[in-house]
């Protein structure tokens, strides 16, 4: 009985896994996350599908760069569609390496999201050394770009290796759910990727779906400014 059970319960994740994103209600501000796996994206129909922001791939290791970045970072600007850059980690290659090729691939105006560092894979490296590497490249690109980064991950890492060591950067959690993340030591999730399987016209495929804890004027708030890059220098000072 208790086989038969298990074997049910697997069959409904499954299926709750497989299963069309549906945006979720309640939520002010809306995004989506793209790489060159959407390939050709029309910008002009995204827009008029109430798309607030997308992050968009731009690099990832020591020397990939997606070859829809470009076009795809250029079209954001175009269509005004609020964009940011995220760079794909891997902690067990140099991180100097990595913040470098994020660095000489995208180029930021103000009024752009911050970088983004996507934290997903561990290989095999243990915490200390995780949380070293992770730290080289935010310092880098903060310092490069005078704006604190995100960091994206999922919650299992999160409490794993960001929890009481990155509290002070943005946070945006992937978590395939209707419930919110929780993210304990009263703080609280910027951006939540809630699903990766959402329809938006313009796009084939698939697309992973977002939403932004806050409004509008908010996230306007936390972009590239002047004020945003004073403010960051005078805090690494």
């Amino acid at each position: 009985m208790k086989y038969y059970f298990s074997i049910v319960s697997f069959c409904l994740l499954l299926c709750s896994c497989n299963r069309p994103t549906e945006r979720l209600a309640g939520y002010a501000v809306h995004g989506i996350d793209v790489s060159h796996h959407q390939v050709e994206i029309n910008w002009d129909t995204v827009a008029t599908q109430k798309i607030d922001f997308a992050f968009i791939k731009a690099t990832e290791g020591r020397e990939f760069k997606d070859n829809c970045f470009t076009q795809n970072w250029e079209e954001l600007k175009r269509v005004d569609i609020k964009r940011g850059a995220y760079h794909f980690f891997h902690p067990n290659l140099s991180a100097e390496a990595q913040a470098t090729n994020f660095i000489k691939s995208v180029d930021m105006d103000f009024g752009d999201l911050p970088p983004v560092l996507d934290f997903e894979v561990t290989n095999n490296l243990s915490k200390k050394e995780i949380i070293a590497q992770l730290q080289t490249w935010l310092d880098l690109v903060e310092n490069h770009y005078k704006i604190r980064p995100i960091i994206y991950t999922n919650q299992k890492l999160y409490f794993q290796y960001l929890l009481n060591n990155f509290q002070d950067y943005p946070i945006w959690m992937a978590r395939y759910n209707t419930v919110e993340p929780t993210l304990l030591s009263q703080k609280k999730w910027d951006f939540w990727q809630y699903g990766n399987k959402g329809s938006v016209k313009g796009i084939d495929g698939f697309v992973d779906l977002n939403v932004f804890h806050g409004t509008l004027i908010e996230l306007e708030d936390m972009s590239l400014s002047p004020e945003t890059a004073i403010s960051t220098i005078m805090i690494g000072n």
